[in-house]
């Protein structure tokens, strides 16, 4: 009887002690989105450096794109500039900014100071389309084919690793069949 006692709470712990060592090995960047394979949820925002204009997915159309949601109060949005604006610049990817959760000045000077990846940047202050879209926190980017299906999902910032590795092969690929 004196056995059972003990053996009990030895067995939980040792399952529970193994479903956390598992979970210490998984990428909290690689979270699955609901999204993968869906069309990205419609929205219309207004543009982060014009009051008049709009853009939402509908406007990228038959173009393979990533939206990257960032904030001048990120740090991993500071930290992954760099590959955005050499992806930009040098891979021809278009990108889409969405503001998230801030204030039109500070994005925009963000952006003058530090350069503009994006082709335009909407803007989403309440950050109601990050509900719509999952976010679990910023920066986070998505890769958009043609026909407006998300493919891939990128939590945290962007490395160059991963923009080299996965973003950008898949861009290609996207590209290539969407010309077919």
């Amino acid at each position: 009887m004196l056995r059972a006692r003990y053996l009990i709470p030895l067995v939980l712990f040792l399952v529970i002690g193994v479903f956390l060592a598992v979970g210490l090995t998984k990428d909290p960047s690689r979270v699955p989105s609901p999204l993968i394979d869906k069309p990205v949820p419609a929205f219309e925002l207004p543009l982060l450096d014009a009051d008049s204009g709009r853009i939402g997915p509908e406007d990228m159309r038959g173009q393979v794109w990533l939206l990257n949601i960032w904030a001048t109060w990120c740090a991993g949005c500071r930290e992954e500039h760099h590959v955005l604006m050499e992806a930009a610049a040098r891979d021809g990817v278009r990108i889409l900014g969405l503001d998230y959760k801030d204030e039109r000045a500070a994005a925009l000077r963000w952006l003058d100071e530090r350069g503009d990846p994006y082709f335009a940047s909407a803007f989403d202050p309440e950050g109601r389309v990050g509900i719509d879209l999952g976010v679990y926190g910023v920066p986070e980017t998505y890769v958009i084919d043609a026909q407006g299906i998300v493919r891939h999902k990128t939590i945290g910032p962007v490395s160059m690793e991963t923009l080299k590795q996965e973003i950008l092969p898949l861009v290609r690929r996207l590209q290539k069949g969407a010309q077919s």
